[in-house]
Parts: structure tokens; C-alpha cells; sequence
């Protein structure tokens, strides 16, 4: 998904849009590595090592990967969706904030 997701957040730069990651991969400093070589600029927590760590408890997160769409208010909006259903839950959550503010 790191390909999907680098676009998406190249595409809505200087937008009130924030793509966060949580990693649950055992070791720490490979994962750091990974990030790095995957060229992952946004934010992404990790998971204490393990699918059973503190965020997917805290989530009730039991498959992988999980994907939560949020809006503005912090209200989960969306769940589980990918490619261009991700794009189109996240464009219209933007417009509805335009639209707010407006």
C-alpha cells in the first residue's frame, strides 16, 4: 500500500489531511530502516512489536492492515477502504469541510 498511500499524500499536500501509520513489526530499528528505504514521511507509530500491542487494543483492531478514515470532528467515517475508494472517502470528507467553512 506505500505507493498508494506516498501519492496520496503528495496529492493533498497543503490540505487539512493527515495520513498516520501504525507499524507492528517486531523489531524496531529494521523497521525504522524500512521506513526510510520505503520513503514513509508521514507519521507512523509502532505497535510495541507485536498485532496484540497497545494502539490495536486501544483500536480494537484485530486484521491487518486496518485502515480508519477519520473527519474533521474525529468521527470514524470509514473503514477498511483501499486504492480508489480510500481516495474518494478522503475527497469527500475534504469537500464536505470546504463546504463547512464556507
Amino acid at each position: 500500500m506505500y505507493p498508494h498511500e506516498r501519492s496520496l499524500v503528495k496529492r493533498l499536500e497543503g490540505k487539512p489531511f493527515a495520513l498516520i501509520g501504525v507499524n507492528s513489526d517486531s523489531d524496531r530499528e529494521d523497521l525504522k530502516n524500512v521506513l526510510k528505504e520505503q520513503n514513509i514521511t508521514w507519521r507512523s507509530f509502532w505497535n510495541g512489536g507485536s498485532t496484540g500491542g497497545p494502539i490495536s487494543r486501544a483500536w480494537n483492531v484485530t486484521s491487518w492492515p486496518s485502515i480508519f478514515v477519520i473527519d474533521a470532528k474525529g468521527i470514524i467515517r470509514y473503514r477498511n477502504v483501499r486504492g480508489e475508494k480510500m481516495d474518494e472517502a478522503v475527497d469527500k470528507l475534504l469537500k464536505e469541510l470546504a463546504n463547512e467553512k464556507s
